[in-house]
């Protein structure tokens, strides 16, 4: 596996997103492994209370909560990974879900709240490598191509 970590969007990424349509709904594969202990920066007023990555995470979820919602989002699935089937036997993930929103441009209008700003601490405290994958929607009947 790599020692690199995922936690933020690259620039070449949000831009390759941003390239694309933005008026289409987009689904967004969430892949999350968690630090042990969460790493907040130096003076943020969780930093030192000993949370886990988890409970760090959970923070996330209720502070990004209200902006994911009022932009349309939805959980579509939820599960917790129990084994890698096709893929390399050290990777691991602690959550992974699909999120929904209407319009690619909903997504960027969360990620530019000033209260997700506020929330993301948490997120990147709490994750020690992810991968979140945009999707173009299609009928589920197409089968797998």
């Amino acid at each position: 596996m790599s020692d690199e970590n995922y936690v933020d969007p690259s620039r070449v990424n949000f831009d390759a997103f941003k390239a694309l349509d933005r008026d289409q709904p987009v689904a967004m594969l969430n892949l999350v492994r968690f630090r042990d202990k969460a790493d907040y920066p130096d003076g943020h007023p969780m930093a030192g209370k000993g949370l886990s990555g988890a409970e760090a995470y959970a923070l996330y979820g209720e502070e990004s909560g209200p902006v994911f919602e009022r932009v349309g989002g939805t959980i579509l699935w939820s599960g917790e990974p129990q084994t890698i089937v096709i893929g390399p036997e050290d990777e691991r993930w602690d959550t992974a879900f699909v999120a929904h929103y209407p319009k690619a441009s909903d997504f960027l209008a969360m990620v530019t709240d000033p209260d997700y700003r506020e929330a993301v601490v948490h997120r990147q405290a709490a994750v020690e490598t992810s991968r979140l994958i945009r999707h173009r929607l299609r009928d589920p009947g197409s089968g797998f191509g």
